[in-house]
């Protein structure tokens, strides 16, 4: 690995001193000829050749990323703007495209930057566009947004917190991890303390607000199969009506179990219901080659507990420092 990326630097470092080279000859020969046209050529030249060398640099190398939610606070505050190595997972040819140089699948409780399995492409035109207007501008200029007028997530950062022969599952915004070789799941909290992993993962509900919004979850299946409030157990009305009803609720994942756990009460027949609750009981599988992306903010994160694991072609790179605001510069803690 390391003797084929000193090959890239020989490459790159020989193709843009040539370049310079017949630069700087160009410019002695028109010197005393000098026009406004030959100006104009000039700046343009230089400037597409500063672009040229910072797409090669965000392909190759390294790339500039702006946090784009709350889902990794408080370890990635949104809004920061991070660092991505390229050549630690492999370096992509081009955006999506396959890579050359392939290192590694990420270590578990790595931070990594992956393409979002989710995004919709606006075509092969506007998705190339958006790419180099991003890269070439440092990150600064996003012309891919909704017609809302918001970004849209092309990439997505989230910790490797799955890794190949896993089985994660997820109660109340806490998950608990089945090792590979081993019958019983752990808490994640416990084994991330014992094994000397990051602990900055938070919820932001409280267990009690839980015990209410799982109670809505299944009051509203049970609603779906037509229960009346006669045939509802007394206390999911209790824990509903102690609900913090002005409260904000951002974890889907639980409610959803909870909808297919009130509609197998209610009606034991319907065997959808059954197999979507016990495969989201279950948890996830994570097959070799591959991680489970999850975000910090456990319960307000849009990551692998929705979409599933992710490839290690999808990828795209490790964050390794936060370099904006400058009072806010620091390496990112992960193995």
């Amino acid at each position: 690995m390391s003797m084929n990326m000193d090959r890239v630097y020989d490459f790159v470092q020989l193709k843009t001193e040539a370049y310079l080279t017949r630069r700087k000859a160009k410019k002695l020969y028109e010197k005393q000829n000098r026009t406004f046209k030959t100006e104009i050529l000039d700046w343009l030249d230089a400037i597409v050749f500063a672009v040229v060398v910072v797409l090669i640099v965000n392909l190759l190398f390294v790339q500039l990323f702006v946090i784009p939610s709350p889902s990794m606070e408080t370890t990635l505050m949104t809004g920061e703007r991070v660092a991505v190595s390229k050549f630690v997972y492999g370096c992509e040819i081009f955006p999506e495209g396959p890579k050359i140089f392939s290192g590694r699948i990420p270590d578990r409780d790595e931070i990594i930057t992956f393409y979002n399995p989710n995004y919709e492409s606006k075509g092969p035109v506007f998705s190339t566009l958006s790419t180099v207007l991003y890269m070439a501008t440092f990150s600064i200029v996003n012309i891919d947004k909704d017609a809302d007028g918001n970004i849209r997530e092309k990439l997505l950062v989230k910790r490797a917190a799955g890794v190949g022969g896993d089985t994660v599952t997820f109660e109340n915004g806490y998950a608990k991890i089945k090792l590979s070789g081993t019958g019983e799941y752990v808490d994640e909290s416990v084994f991330r303390l014992e094994n000397g992993y990051s602990v900055s993962q938070k919820r932001s509900i409280e267990t009690e607000t839980y015990t209410g919004y799982n109670a809505l979850g299944q009051l509203n299946g049970m609603a779906e199969k037509n229960l009346s409030l006669s045939q509802v157990p007394s206390h999911l009305l209790n824990d509903y009506y102690a609900l913090n009803k002005n409260a904000f609720y951002t974890d889907n994942y639980a409610y959803n179990l909870n909808i297919y756990e009130g509609m197998r009460k209610a009606d034991p027949t319907d065997l959808s219901a059954r197999s979507n609750h016990v495969r989201m009981r279950l948890g996830i599988y994570v097959p070799e080659g591959s991680v489970l992306p999850l975000g910090d903010n456990r319960d307000n994160s849009s990551d692998g507990r929705y979409f599933g694991t992710v490839s290690e072609e999808k990828i795209n790179g490790k964050v390794v420092f936060v370099f904006w605001p400058l009072s806010a510069l620091r390496s990112v803690i992960g193995k």
